[in-house]
């Protein structure tokens, strides 16, 4: 089962029951400075809020299985319980790989080495500490704020401090390279073993959470490699919004539920129906990586 890390860090604002179908996120714009010394009794003209709206529909999603009632009388196991427990991990991972694909869809693109689109990335273009440093200042120039606190090293032999931190999304084939790279904190050297869900480490401002659900872009690359997507995100990137009451369902119809379409009660069906919608609030607070690993 993979890592569900790509909602971890979402804003969740759900819609009303009965409302709409649309959620609306609102974003202000920073107010200019305001430099110039105000004048003894001179009321000044004052400014302006600029706004954006971002909207997005929530949609539905869900499975189910059908058990026959032969099934149910002649196994010892028990097949609903189990059922159920398999739909579930199936239904986090349908969003948390609808999320992904919205947050890699984002604008802002860092593209390894030399290369100025994806089908550029070589084989040697992999992630490195110049590339997560770049994506750093990248995001910094763009105001975005942190989303991790510091992390101070304790009194434990080999310990290391961890700087306040924006997140990054990694496959486990980059682990493979992070590791590697110069500065590089494992999380078992963080001082006060504060590991974040699915951390593996941090390097120059970035905390990196892993799963198989990270993007890879099969065949992207130069000469058909393998292209991989390494989020890194800062607060309010994006959000996920549900409808209140129907964010997550669990449905069970019995043997006999169906009527006459079937009249000799011999199926049963258990699945799941959820609201769920993930959208990109601000296009600047988050960045792609799009770079190779070593084979």
């Amino acid at each position: 089962m993979p890592r569900l890390i790509h909602l971890l860090y979402a804003q969740t604002r759900d819609l009303p029951e009965g409302d709409s179908t649309v959620i609306k996120f609102r974003r202000y714009s920073l107010l200019t400075a305001a430099t110039t010394a105000l004048t003894e009794g001179v009321t000044p003209a004052g400014s302006r809020l600029s706004k954006t709206d971002v909207s997005a529909t929530v949609n539905q999603y869900g499975d189910y299985i059908t058990l026959t009632d032969k099934l149910l009388f002649t196994t010892s196991d028990p097949v609903l319980k189990e059922a159920s427990s398999v739909l579930a991990q199936q239904a986090g991972n349908t969003l948390d790989q609808l999320t992904r694909d919205v947050l890699l869809a984002g604008t802002t693109i860092q593209y390894a080495s030399t290369a100025t689109a994806r089908v550029e990335v070589a084989a040697a273009m992999k992630i490195s500490r110049a590339e997560i440093k770049e994506a750093v200042r990248t995001l910094k120039n763009n105001n975005a704020e942190k989303i991790t606190e510091m992390i101070d090293p304790s009194d434990g032999v080999g310990t290391s401090p961890v700087d306040a931190a924006f997140i990054g999304f990694v496959h486990p084939n980059t682990t493979f390279d992070l590791k590697e790279l110069t500065g590089f904190i494992p999380v078992e050297k963080y001082g006060q073993r504060k590991a974040l869900p699915g951390e593996i480490g941090a390097l120059d401002e970035v905390r990196f959470i892993e799963s198989t659900n990270s993007k890879v872009f099969t065949g992207a690359g130069d000469s058909g490699i393998d292209v991989y997507g390494t989020l890194i995100i800062g607060a309010d990137f994006y959000a996920q919004s549900r409808i209140a009451g129907n964010a997550m369902k669990n449905i069970i119809k019995p043997l006999g539920s169906a009527g006459s379409a079937d009249p000799l009660d011999q199926r049963q069906t258990t699945g799941w129906k959820a609201t769920f919608v993930a959208t990109r609030l601000n296009e600047a607070f988050g960045l792609r990586i799009e770079h190779s690993v070593t084979a």
